[in-house]
Protein backbone atom coordinates (compact mmCIF):
# COMPACT_ATOMS: atom_id res chain seq x y z
CA UNK A 1 0.00 0.00 0.00
CA UNK A 2 1.57 3.57 -1.35
CA UNK A 3 0.66 6.36 1.09
CA UNK A 4 -0.40 9.35 -0.23
CA UNK A 5 1.63 12.55 1.46
CA UNK A 6 -1.73 15.67 2.09
CA UNK A 7 -0.71 19.33 3.12
CA UNK A 8 -2.72 22.03 3.92
CA UNK A 9 -2.67 24.85 1.51
CA UNK A 10 -1.46 28.50 3.03
CA UNK A 11 -2.27 31.72 2.35
CA UNK A 12 0.56 33.39 0.67
CA UNK A 13 0.08 36.89 1.99
CA UNK A 14 -1.01 35.63 5.83
CA UNK A 15 0.86 32.30 5.83
CA UNK A 16 -2.32 30.51 7.89
CA UNK A 17 -4.18 27.74 6.86
CA UNK A 18 -6.37 27.91 4.12
CA UNK A 19 -9.18 25.42 3.98
CA UNK A 20 -7.93 23.44 0.94
CA UNK A 21 -5.68 20.57 1.12
CA UNK A 22 -3.31 18.68 -1.52
CA UNK A 23 -2.29 15.81 -2.20
CA UNK A 24 1.49 15.09 -3.85
CA UNK A 25 -0.53 13.96 -7.32
CA UNK A 26 -2.58 16.85 -7.26
CA UNK A 27 -2.36 19.54 -9.94
CA UNK A 28 -3.80 23.01 -10.03
CA UNK A 29 -3.84 25.86 -12.63
CA UNK A 30 -5.03 29.40 -11.96
CA UNK A 31 -6.92 28.01 -8.68
CA UNK A 32 -8.54 31.19 -6.84
CA UNK A 33 -7.18 30.48 -3.21
CA UNK A 34 -9.35 32.72 -0.04
CA UNK A 35 -8.29 32.81 2.65
CA UNK A 36 -10.50 33.19 5.78
CA UNK A 37 -7.55 35.01 8.25
CA UNK A 38 -6.99 38.00 5.66
CA UNK A 39 -10.21 37.78 3.67
CA UNK A 40 -8.07 37.97 0.50
CA UNK A 41 -7.90 35.92 -2.98
CA UNK A 42 -5.33 35.02 -4.82
CA UNK A 43 -4.61 33.27 -7.65
CA UNK A 44 -2.40 29.92 -7.66
CA UNK A 45 -0.65 27.41 -9.23
CA UNK A 46 0.31 23.23 -7.63
CA UNK A 47 2.49 21.16 -8.93
CA UNK A 48 4.02 18.09 -6.76
CA UNK A 49 2.70 20.50 -3.43
CA UNK A 50 4.67 23.59 -4.77
CA UNK A 51 2.54 26.14 -4.65
CA UNK A 52 3.25 28.90 -7.19
CA UNK A 53 1.59 32.40 -6.92
CA UNK A 54 0.30 33.89 -10.44
CA UNK A 55 1.68 37.31 -11.09
CA UNK A 56 -1.27 39.83 -11.69
CA UNK A 57 -0.95 43.59 -12.23
CA UNK A 58 -2.82 44.56 -9.19
CA UNK A 59 -1.22 42.09 -7.00
CA UNK A 60 1.57 43.21 -4.71
CA UNK A 61 3.01 39.80 -4.25
CA UNK A 62 5.43 38.93 -6.96
CA UNK A 63 6.68 35.71 -5.35
CA UNK A 64 7.14 32.68 -7.82
CA UNK A 65 7.08 29.85 -5.32
CA UNK A 66 5.72 29.59 -1.58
Amino acid sequence: MVKIIENWILCPICRSKTRLRIREDTELKKIPLYCPKCKRETLINAHKLHIYVIKTEDDKIYSNEI
